[in-house]
């Protein structure tokens, strides 16, 4: 007869470790807010956020693909810049290249129109490997993903098994925009949902723009 599970102790003080998908933060905020560019301080969000949970913040990380400067000029250098501000904050970059392929639309007439199209690779799997990685070394008590990717859920289900494995309470949750005009109003399967509101997200807009000034 199987002995019975032991109740996992919550502890009274919650060490947070925040991991942001940029890319995915950015069209979320877009749809649900309207901006047009990534404008988000990161550092203060993740602050936000945790403070709100009573959460202790003790790491930010954060995720992105970055255009080549060959193929875009603009988007690189403002990535460029703002990864290095973050840098000097004390956030954990992660970046990789855009791999970049033709895609081909066909409009209702029947025309067909073929452009070159930047793709994130692999950034969802360096999150979740981090996030299960950092959660088998005992690094955080909550796993705090910027992201609404469902890739993600089977992470959820890894910590649940490392949670019991070491008998140790151990959260994942997941943080999103959310507005009326969200379409995708789902956090990730297995996860606790926090939605970031309207208030929330412009109190921490980085006031510095990184794009590089428009030629005239």
């Amino acid at each position: 007869m199987a002995a019975p599970s032991v109740p996992l102790v919550e502890p009274a003080i919650k060490r947070a470790v925040v991991f942001v998908d940029g890319q995915n933060l950015f069209y979320a905020a877009r749809e649900a807010f309207g901006y047009q560019y990534p404008n988000y301080n990161i550092l203060k969000l993740s602050q936000e956020v945790c403070q709100s949970q009573d959460w202790n913040l003790v790491q930010t990380r954060f995720y992105t693909g970055i255009p080549d400067p060959a193929d875009d000029p603009s988007k690189s250098g403002f990535w460029t810049a703002k990864l290095a501000a973050m840098g000097r904050q004390g956030i954990v970059v992660y970046s990789r290249a855009l791999r970049y392929r033709n895609k081909t639309v066909k409009w209702p007439d029947g025309r067909t129109h073929t452009y070159v199209h930047g793709e994130e690779k692999g950034i969802d799997v360096r999150i979740a490997l981090d996030v299960i990685r950092m959660g088998m070394r005992n690094e955080y008590d909550v796993a705090v993903v910027f992201s609404q990717d469902q890739d993600l859920s089977e992470v959820a289900g890894e910590i649940r098994v490392i949670a019991h494995q070491q008998g140790r309470w151990i959260r994942i949750a997941c943080v999103y925009p959310m507005s009326p005009t969200r379409t995708n109003r789902r956090g990730i399967n297995g996860s606790q949902w926090i939605k970031i509101d309207r208030k929330t997200y412009d109190s921490c807009i980085d006031p510095r723009d990184y794009r590089p000034p428009r030629t005239p």
